[in-house]
């Protein structure tokens, strides 16, 4: 084995890190094996072992739940580490210490620090196929950084799937379990069935696992890997539930049936059921790990009261009002629609979407097709991004030819989506009303929240 991928020099910027990192086999694709990330750890003296770990899969929530975790967890009084991916807009976003990401400098600090180790990974001839990836540097990162920092819990979000994804290095005290769907299906099936399997692969043997509703077949998968292991289930709509959610202004308002208490009139500001559904599995994680007491209401508003879910159905500009949202397959974009519905008036709304070429972009436009008066197609700024000719063409046959527009530049899309929720379009819908969806990939989310929110927060 070579490590040609390996920088010249050491990266000692933020800039050369980020650079050295996306060098390395990329983290869209999934070789089904723990090995080098196994080595990478145990040269590192096995990091994620030194804490009690949150780990969550599952096909859509997965972030939204991990950020409401790690909330209640330290409203709790723990200190937390978060790994979370992709990321939205910088890479410090994965890692994050008590809520906040860490800094660039920290970054390459954690960087620096496995470095030497990623070499001799590589080096090794008893670990053929390609070098260490971006996605096992990254985890490896994480769990360097969460014992430096140190921190009392770890929450940890898988990359794809969960047999074969590097952070199952790490045995989950909880496994939280979010609605499989199909996604990555070159990669981990075609079926649902089939890519619980995977996903199923987390639930290690003795923890807790909260999963969310599933399909028949998926719960039985569910069900085989825990006995199989020793583990135990709680099941969303059995051991805990969302009794009642309804919109309120800038969220939601819920009650909740956890495990060991009722949590009534606790407002989430986020919008959509999926997004109860996210805190509730957070709620019942956490209450969970924690052991036998109820968490305390007044705890659990003042903790959901601060959560945050950046490109997930969040309001980025007003007048028009344009909304970010990483839907990225047909089961997340459904949930988006529904979402749309039910908390929104806009008269029209304009969307702007950018897929990639890898998804199921046919069913993603399916799903939104039924809330988008007009369509703005574009190419976000990646290898990855479908043409944006293909892309009109599959939307032409979905919405009709007078529906789709073409914008190749992200700005321009956004420039042209705006234009057209002001106008008020075509089908009478009154002016001033509308807004703009920007949605389609967290690729494309990301690089139009970068230009669109206020200058003091870039």
């Amino acid at each position: 084995m070579t490590d040609s991928l390996a920088p010249s020099h050491p990266a000692s910027t933020y800039r050369e890190v980020e650079q050295a990192l996306l060098a390395r086999w990329p983290e869209h694709r999934l070789d089904p094996t723990l090995d080098r990330i196994v080595a990478l750890t145990d040269l590192l003296g096995d990091p994620q072992r030194a804490y009690p770990v949150v780990h969550l899969t599952g096909t859509n929530g997965k972030t939204s739940t991990s950020r409401m975790v790690d909330t209640l967890l330290r409203a709790v009084g723990l200190r937390t580490g978060r790994f979370t991916s992709p990321h939205v807009e910088s890479m410090t976003e994965r890692i994050c210490v008590d809520g906040e990401p860490i800094s660039e400098d920290d970054f390459v600090r954690a960087y620096r620090e496995i470095e030497p180790y990623l070499r001799l990974v590589e080096r090794d001839p008893a670990l053929e196929g390609h070098p260490v990836s971006f996605f096992e540097t990254m985890v490896a990162m994480a769990f360097s950084a969460f014992t430096d920092a140190p921190v009392d819990a770890a929450v940890v979000e898988v990359g794809m799937g969960g047999s074969w994804d590097a952070t199952n290095v790490a045995d989950g005290t909880v496994a939280v379990i979010t609605p499989i769907s199909v996604d990555h299906a070159k990669y981990l099936g075609e079926r649902p069935a089939d890519i619980a399997v995977e996903k199923a692969g987390i639930i290690k043997p003795g923890a807790t696992v909260v999963s969310a509703v599933q399909s028949p077949e998926v719960a039985q998968v569910i069900a085989d890997r825990a006995a199989e292991v020793g583990a135990t289930v709680l099941w969303e709509g059995v051991d805990f539930g969302v009794e009642h959610q309804v919109p309120a202004v800038g969220g939601l308002m819920a009650r909740f049936r956890g495990l060991r208490a009722e949590y009534d009139e606790v407002f989430l500001p986020l919008y959509g059921a999926h997004q109860a559904q996210n805190a509730m599995l957070a709620l019942a994680a956490v209450e969970a790990f924690v052991g036998e007491d109820p968490l305390g209401l007044e705890l659990v508003r003042e903790a959901f009261a601060e959560v945050t879910s950046p490109g997930r159905l969040e309001v980025i500009r007003r007048s028009p009002s344009i909304v970010l949202d990483a839907a990225h397959n047909p089961h997340g974009a459904a949930a988006l629609a529904e979402a749309l519905q039910e908390s929104f008036t806009f008269s029209p709304l304009i969307g702007v979407v950018g897929v990639m070429a890898d998804k199921d972009y046919e069913g993603v436009l399916a799903a939104l097709e039924p809330v988008l008066a007009q369509i703005v197609c574009t190419q976000p700024a990646t290898a990855r991004a479908l043409p944006v000719e293909e892309l009109a063409e599959i939307a032409e046959g979905i919405f009709g030819v007078d529906r789709v527009h073409v914008a190749r530049r992200l700005e321009d899309a956004i420039d042209q989506a705006a234009t057209l929720a002001e106008e008020g379009g075509v089908y009478g819908e009154a002016i001033g009303s509308g807004g703009v969806l920007i949605t389609g990939s967290v690729v494309t989310v990301g690089q139009a929240r970068s230009f669109l929110k206020p200058r003091s927060e870039r």
